[in-house]
């Protein structure tokens, strides 16, 4: 019994080791090229001055149509609305890019297989390498905060900090357990590019990113309250921009647990499933 509890803990301390070699691995090629900075700097504030140079146009010159606004988002706010709406879905869309690309990266460098071979899980190949999108990730969200905050007059930190910190903690499982899943198609069809265009296409159109759910047909909205990232986005507004409270945004809160949960397992599922379809096929040696 003591041979099988030291064989144990020596195979989580090799899986822990493979995905820090994994993450070690990752980051050293992103920092082969910073050049991912000057995305990381610019497109914050370019993807919403579009929206908000549209908001601005359609709220007319002296802010006309900002009452028809308040009534349906409780604020009249739209540039912190629309921020913090692209914001979320600016950190699913890099997440989708980042994981859902890494096995794909790895088919296209030749070292998939090799590293499909190696005595650990295939899932800690993965996981190793979602900590440093993570990372990469959480800086994306300190720069945008600060860029907001500079350059667009949002400050995303007013209302209570720490229920706006608890959001995106909470959001961080569901939005890695979607790019784990992601990351299973990629295994399967060899192509991502098509499959993120259409996932973050159905983010951008069902969760409210710029607009509020309750102008949607109501078909579309049962759709919105399947996706997580309606729920973190819908509680930051309500934070940052009305100073909502904890009873406020409970319910969205409790949402987001479920996701967290839910979401993971489901990715990490997938990702075993098509592991061992492509074991039985071959599909790892196909371009």
């Amino acid at each position: 019994m003591v041979a099988h509890e030291t064989l144990s803990r020596r195979s989580v301390g090799s899986d822990l080791r493979a995905m820090g070699a994994v993450a070690g691995k990752e980051l050293t090629i992103a920092r082969r090229y910073p050049s991912f900075l000057i995305a990381v700097l610019v497109w914050p504030v370019l993807l919403p001055l579009a929206y908000i140079l549209g908001a601005k146009a359609l709220a007319g010159p002296h802010g006309g149509s900002l009452p028809a606004f308040e009534a349906a988002t409780g604020t009249t706010d739209y540039v912190g609305f629309i921020v913090i709406g692209t914001l979320l879905w600016g950190w699913l869309n890099m997440t989708l890019w980042d994981v859902g690309f890494f096995i794909r990266n790895e088919q296209m460098r030749g070292t998939l297989e090799s590293n499909w071979l190696c005595p650990v899980p295939r899932g800690a190949l993965l996981i190793g390498a979602t900590l440093t999108k993570l990372a990469l990730s959480l800086l994306f969200l300190v720069i945008s905060i600060v860029e907001f905050r500079l350059l667009l007059g949002v400050n995303l930190l007013q209302g209570n900090l720490a229920l706006t910190l608890l959001i995106i903690a909470l959001i961080i499982p569901s939005i890695y357990g979607l790019g784990i899943a992601f990351a299973s198609l990629v295994i399967r069809f060899k192509e991502a590019n098509a499959m993120v265009f259409l996932v973050r296409g159905v983010f951008m159109i069902f969760a409210g990113m710029t607009f509020p759910i309750a102008v949607l047909p109501g078909w579309m909205q049962a759709v919105a309250m399947a996706l997580p990232l309606t729920y973190a986005i819908a509680a930051m507004r309500a934070v940052v921009l009305n100073g909502a409270g904890l009873a406020d945004i409970r319910g969205d809160l409790l949402a987001l647990v479920a996701f967290g949960v839910a979401l993971p397992i489901v990715g990490y599922l997938a990702f075993g499933h098509m592991a061992r379809r492509a074991r039985r096929h071959g599909d790892l040696g196909q371009y």
